[in-house]
């Protein structure tokens, strides 16, 4: 396969090959934003039809919901959503130990505890077992999160959750579009939230996110709480009458109209992505130790991420060197033009802001309920050792035209991996 680019062979992608930019911009979003920017119908709150109301009708009825919500934030989505049903002082919230720092914090927002559960080693899911193992008389509700795109087992964890009477709260922020048993995520729990911001699959100009539920009176909650606790109808006048806690969590006419003009799109890119990177991956499964992601059965992944797992064994390598050789493809696979990274590098219970739990003073909301056992090294073992030997590509697949960008990067793990016992060596010689 030749000499490696780190040693001064050929780069397998050259250098002018390996810009991709996304999202896609086309004239139909900038005459969107244009148009609403000419519309003057700027906030969510103008009477009648305006662009964020557009966009909320638009995605429910692409992915079959009956409610959406649009806020300014995929964060703000997860916070509202935990409000709407009602969690607040004294509980508890399962959220995965393996995830962006959002969903750990949203309970906090509502003076409720995060309780990390650990994760499957093939999704990168909620583990359900672990989840029932941490349940207690506190826990209220569940946050799944569909990570990288991919569907959490909500056959389990929604069977879990009804026993225990709890609410389930679909971090989707990563998977729009993804399905499970043929329904749409963020549809299947109590409430679901998504993020729009410009990395995601389906991206506005900034920041934005979405909720979405079948409860009407949950959905009515979180429109008054994305405005100061306000009820904002079509054809009433607006009292200024705050009738519960609330926020200002509205999305603007432009970030609407923007994601409006990309949902139009996403079925063609869908179909492309799809195409694209099962090619891919199906090229890079035939390598020994390389564990590239699958979707579940009777589930749509939709790649939002594509996290790769290294088995040191491959290399003839003790389990113990899984970081180092982790570090040493990334260096050699980047060489190559492959922009390979990290995702989340600790734990979400290892964050500083869990571990200190300054929170809002005094230890709340962590002192209402006493002092937790701190986190040990040996806690959520599955989460740690997947972070320890994986490694994420990120963005430049979501190009619906990166196919042959993709064939690249084959080519490079291909090149890489024919010089195995020199990956050997150098992450003999890093000890």
């Amino acid at each position: 396969m030749g000499k490696l680019a780190a040693f001064g062979g050929p780069a397998a992608v050259p250098r002018n090959r390996r810009r991709v930019d996304w999202p896609v911009i086309e004239d139909a979003d900038r005459k969107a934003v244009i148009d609403a920017l000419d519309g003057g119908r700027l906030v969510s709150n103008t009477d009648g039809t305006n662009p964020v109301s557009t966009l909320e009708e638009h995605w429910a009825h692409r992915f079959g919901f009956e409610h959406c919500v649009a806020v300014s934030t995929g964060t703000a989505a997860l916070s509202l959503a935990l409000a709407a049903i009602g969690i607040g002082p004294g509980d508890e919230v399962i959220v995965p130990a393996l995830s962006f720092i959002a969903t750990g914090l949203a309970p906090v927002h509502q003076m409720a505890v995060p309780v990390f559960a650990d994760i499957d080693p093939v999704t990168f899911n909620l583990d359900p077992n672990d989840v029932e193992r941490r349940i207690t008389p506190r826990t209220a509700a569940i946050i799944p999160v569909h990570l990288h795109g991919a569907p959490a087992d909500m056959d389990r964890l929604i069977s879990i959750a009804r026993k225990h009477s709890l609410a389930v709260v679909e971090d989707a922020a990563q998977a729009p579009g993804a399905t499970h048993r043929g329904r749409s995520v963020g549809g299947i729990g109590d409430v679901g939230a998504f993020s729009l911001q410009t990395t995601k699959n389906i991206p506005t100009c900034g920041e934005g996110g979405l909720l979405v539920t079948s409860d009407a009176e949950l959905a009515q909650s979180m429109r008054r709480g994305r405005q100061f606790g306000e009820v904002i109808e079509s054809g009433r006048e607006r009292d200024y009458v705050s009738y519960g806690l609330g926020w200002n969590h509205k999305m603007n006419a432009v970030q609407a109209a923007f994601t409006d003009a990309q949902l139009t799109r996403f079925d063609d890119y869908e179909c492309a992505r799809q195409r694209n990177i099962t090619e891919f991956l199906a090229r890079l499964a035939m390598l020994p130790g390389l564990q590239v992601p699958t979707a579940r059965p009777e589930t749509t992944h939709v790649w939002h991420i594509l996290r790769f797992r290294f088995d040191p064994a491959a290399f003839d390598l003790d389990p113990v060197r899984s970081e180092a050789l982790r570090s040493t493809l990334r260096r050699l696979l980047r060489a190559e033009g492959v922009p390979m990274s990290q995702y989340q590098l600790m734990p979400l219970p290892d964050q500083k802001v869990f571990v200190d739990r300054i929170g809002f003073g005094a230890g709340y909301p962590w002192s209402v309920i006493g002092t937790p056992e701190p986190v040990k090294d040996s806690d959520y073992p599955v989460t740690r050792t997947v972070i320890a030997d994986s490694l994420t590509l990120q963005k430049r697949h979501l190009h619906p035209g990166s196919g042959d960008l993709l064939c690249r990067y084959a080519d490079a793990f291909e090149k890489v991996w024919a010089n195995a016992d020199l990956v050997t060596t150098l992450v003999a010689a890093a000890s």
